[in-house]
């Protein structure tokens, strides 16, 4: 289950916007990274995948996908429902959580939303803890009927060795153009300036 990346699926926004709202820390993508790394290639693990599609009588078709891996490195859940109404309107539903054999846990959940008038949306979070500390990142992003497309996200990281954490924002909008600050805290919560990249 792959952190901190879109779905390897087509997304349903424009990639402009997608790109330009990422805001990529090295040290939250080192966290959200290494409480999976474990996972990559587990030795002899065992897998079980379970697909059902339901059609309605109104027209709705709903396919569902569940995946459970476990082995020596770890275990991941992974579940997919989409969902059509045959006119257009289209949605799809993603939770995974993965724990590695040290004890670091990931939960990553998003849901992405197409109307037949061509407007779209899609909302997602991702939290992350093992011995280097934790993440907590949500956002979304939404695209007109126009195509206008607005986007926002929020990252919380925190080390466990010394309490200190960093909360980073990003905003996109065709107006406003794509925005980005961080703050940094202490262990006891009051603001201090964050650590200059090497």
């Amino acid at each position: 289950m792959p952190l901190l990346t879109r779905p390897a699926d087509p997304d349903l926004l424009q990639r402009p916007a997608l790109a330009a709202g990422v805001f990529v820390f090295s040290a939250l993508t080192a966290l959200g990274l290494s409480a999976v790394l474990a996972l990559a290639a587990p030795a002899e693990a065992q897998a079980r995948t379970r697909h059902s599609v339901e059609h309605n009588a109104d027209g709705n078709t709903s396919a569902h996908t569940g995946v459970a891996r476990s082995g020596p490195n770890g275990a991941v859940l992974r579940g997919r429902t989409a969902t059509t109404d045959g006119q257009g309107n289209a949605s799809v539903t993603r939770r995974g959580a993965a724990v590695g054999a040290q004890g670091g846990m990931a939960v990553r959940q998003g849901s992405t939303t197409r109307n037949a008038d061509g407007s779209a949306s899609h909302s997602g979070a991702v939290s992350v803890q093992n011995a280097q500390g934790s993440l907590q990142s949500s956002g979304g992003a939404t695209r007109n009927a126009d195509g206008t497309v607005t986007q926002a996200r929020t990252s919380t990281a925190t080390s466990a060795a010394t309490g200190n954490s960093v909360q980073a924002q990003s905003s996109y909008s065709k107006d406003t153009g794509l925005s980005r600050s961080a703050t940094c805290y202490d262990a006891s919560g009051a603001a201090m300036a964050c650590p200059t990249r090497p």
